[in-house]
């Protein structure tokens, strides 16, 4: 029998993120297998994506959608539902942005692994609103409320549910209704390696935009007067720079080799972001680093409190002062090695496992001898 025909729809591919890095995985998990994508853009992705059949939605075609995809926001749900899909047996969807959406034979498998419902249709609505301009608010307020609709109608046409986190977990069935698996996306643990030689410096690694919460690191180290390098660019850069004091040195990017020293050599990783998984603190675990975070979030699941790291409690420059303050007395107990072991629950090869053990269970809860997916998967194997 031959094996099942897999689609993978992923949001958009204009640059390589963290949601980039899974579909990698899941087209090394399901080889052969097709992408579908509202915006593609060739120079901006892996060779190896790009090896792939990649089909896009009619957004592809719209005045500078490459640059300002988002905007076509409204247009995307009827975009996805003109894709043809009924070649395919098994479809995974890469849901950050609209990918779910998408219309599938009443005998294929629906799979969508969420790396976030959309933020800026629920919990960050108003953070998003309140930064819009003008227009922008006025769009929002008169579309957003029927995709919402459009948002929680489409996630009940999967077939089952798999999150980055538990923190996502809560948000779907906040937003969705649904219940979701979880199944930690994976990270290159082993590129990374502990220093025998670390620095006084500590380390924040980001993009400069308002929920990365640069500016807060900003704020309070400049009061604390410790030496912070700030890796990352973005809409705050300018304002980033002229918080930051004379002991914070920024640097708009480094190459991999340089980042990967970056995170060995520093005193610790400072995380105030309220991320769905985050990513950055698990490398800096895999360099053998301690991490001190905000304490929601993501975070949650990679950093063990008083372990392998420290957690503040508020976004505010007092509140990572007390933890950077709390840091320097807990840091004799830190124990490296630990902190490696923590990050290799991260590996690819343990998402990999969990992704396959979940579309196998739920494949064989739901028709186990009758499902057509799951039979040719029983094949393939």
């Amino acid at each position: 029998m031959r094996p099942p025909r897999t689609v993978i729809v992923h949001y958009w591919l204009v640059a390589m993120r963290g949601g980039e890095r899974v579909l990698e995985r899941l087209l090394r998990l399901y080889p052969g297998a097709d992408i579908i994508t509202h915006v593609y853009d060739p120079t901006a992705v892996s060779d190896f994506i790009a090896s792939h059949r990649i089909r896009t939605t009619f957004i592809q075609n719209l005045p500078g959608a490459k640059k300002y995809y988002q905007k076509y926001l409204p247009l995307m749900p009827r975009a996805l539902e003109q894709m043809d899909l009924s070649e395919y047996d098994l479809v995974i969807s890469s849901e950050s942005g609209p990918a779910k959406g998408v219309i599938v034979r009443p005998d294929a498998f629906h799979l969508c692994y969420c790396h976030s419902p959309m933020r800026y249709l629920w919990d960050h609505y108003h953070q998003y609103r309140a930064r819009a301009g003008m227009l922008s608010r006025a769009a929002m307020s008169a579309t957003f409320p029927a995709l919402r609709q459009w948002d929680v109608t489409s996630a009940q046409g999967i077939d089952h549910i798999v999150a980055n986190s538990n923190f996502i977990a809560r948000r779907i069935s906040k937003s969705w209704g649904r219940s979701a698996d979880v199944v930690h996306p994976p990270v290159d643990v082993a590129m990374f390696e502990k220093s025998g030689s670390v620095g006084d410096h500590y380390l924040w690694v980001g993009q400069m935009t308002p929920y990365k919460r640069a500016d807060l690191v900003a704020d309070a180290f400049t009061r604390l007067g410790l030496p912070l390098l700030m890796v990352g660019t973005g809409e705050l850069a300018g304002d980033i720079a002229k918080r930051a004091g004379s002991n914070i040195r920024i640097v708009e990017r480094l190459d991999y080799a340089s980042l990967r020293r970056a995170y060995a050599d520093c005193r610790a990783l400072v995380f105030p972001a309220e991320e769905d998984f985050g990513i950055v603190p698990v490398e800096a675990n895999a360099a053998g680093r301690p991490v001190i975070a905000f304490g929601r979030g993501g975070v949650r699941d990679s950093i063990v409190d008083e372990q392998t790291g420290l957690f503040f409690d508020r976004q505010e420059a007092d509140s990572l002062i007390d933890a950077v303050e709390r840091f320097e007395r807990w840091l004799p107990a830190f124990d490296s090695d630990a902190a490696i072991a923590n990050a290799q629950r991260f590996a690819p090869e343990n998402f990999d496992a969990g992704i396959a053990r979940i579309v196998s269970q739920a494949l064989n809860m739901g028709a186990p001898t009758s499902h057509p997916v799951a039979r040719l998967v029983e094949a393939a194997q």
